[in-house]
């Protein structure tokens, strides 16, 4: 019988494996427009956790004894659509188990796309998928990137992260700065095309961002909040902009986090900050894709996976990604 994750408790502040469990799932018969879909790859993503918090917020919480969801990409094993046909890859949000039955109209095919043959579907997962639009947008859009802007990244070693660093140097950006947690994550980064990395354990953030930017920096995009949001506000220069993109150092905090000490001077700078959500910007995919592929078509975009094997090292996998132990787009291959 085909498995699947459920949330068996709600976490409270870092999650284990105990908030989780495997069950069997049924084979449900498919009705009019349905398909069911062996699931081939899922992704786990930080935005995830705060859906495991019983609180009101811009997506539902996870119910208790109900699956989880997520980006997944599967095969189409049997259909009841004139929309899919038997075989076809698709991308969906029903991960976090085996198989998938859904209405076709919320799974959509993969086509090929110039200049990505030979990536792994799991692609849709990351750089041709959420993570790369999420890069995408809040660079250009609620940035509003300039060529010349000197850019830091927190985070940079993620999945948005990198996109984000990479994109801002294709667009035209002066430099680029980012933030990770090891120093084998700073040498991939500047592998990949960052001016200067740093890793925030090895010493404060304030520090370290001021001597990879001197002058100061034109836009920050956030991944992290925390310390390396209170640093950014120091360093950047007047009129710089801010795109809030995650908090990732408080979602498992238990008690509130003390804010920013230094907001004083969003209003001395003049800067502006705008949190986004990217479902809000799925207009802007077209845009993102002709883009990025090519970009990867011309060797001028690099990316990597974190992959972990098999649906019951999904939790373990989500954990991990939390503790900042993937380089990249952690994906779990079913």
């Amino acid at each position: 019988m085909p498995r699947q994750i459920v949330l068996a408790s709600r976490p409270s502040g870092w999650p284990t494996e105990d908030n989780f469990a495997v069950t069997e799932a049924g084979r449900p018969e498919l009705v009019d427009g349905q398909v069911r879909v062996r699931n081939l790859f899922m992704s786990v993503d930080p935005y995830m956790r705060g859906r495991m918090n019983d609180t009101k917020s811009y997506v539902p919480p996870f119910q208790l004894g109900e699956p989880l969801q997520g980006g997944a990409i599967g095969s189409v094993v049997e259909t009841r659509s004139p929309d899919l046909a038997e075989g076809d890859l698709v991308l969906h949000n029903l991960g976090w188990r085996d198989e998938a039955v859904l209405p076709a109209r919320h799974a959509q095919k993969i086509a090929a796309i110039e200049g990505t043959a030979g990536l792994s579907p799991s692609a849709y997962l990351g750089v041709l998928g959420m993570p790369a639009l999420t890069a995408y947008v809040g660079l250009l859009d609620i940035a509003a990137l300039k060529p010349g802007d000197v850019v830091f990244v927190s985070g940079a070693a993620g999945a948005v992260g990198s996109m984000a660093g990479q994109i801002a140097k294709l667009k035209g950006a002066a430099r680029v700065i980012g933030s990770a947690g090891s120093e084998e994550k700073v040498s991939w980064l500047r592998e990949i095309g960052f001016d200067a990395a740093f890793n925030y354990k090895a010493a404060p953030v304030f520090g370290q961002l001021r001597e990879a930017a001197p002058e100061g920096i034109d836009v920050y995009f956030d991944n992290v909040g925390g310390d390396h949001l209170e640093a950014s506000l120091a360093v950047l220069s007047t009129y710089g902009r801010v795109a809030l993109c995650g908090a990732i150092a408080h979602y498992n905090a238990t008690e509130l986090p003390a804010g920013p000490h230094n907001l004083g001077l969003v209003i001395t700078k003049r800067l502006t900050l705008r949190g986004f959500i990217v479902s809000d910007h799925q207009d802007r995919a077209p845009a993102m894709i002709a883009d990025v592929s090519g970009w990867l078509r011309d060797g001028k975009l690099f990316h990597t996976e974190t992959v972990v094997d098999g649906l019951d090292q999904a939790p373990s996998a989500f954990i991990n990604l939390l503790r900042g132990h993937n380089t990249g787009k952690m994906i779990v291959r079913l």
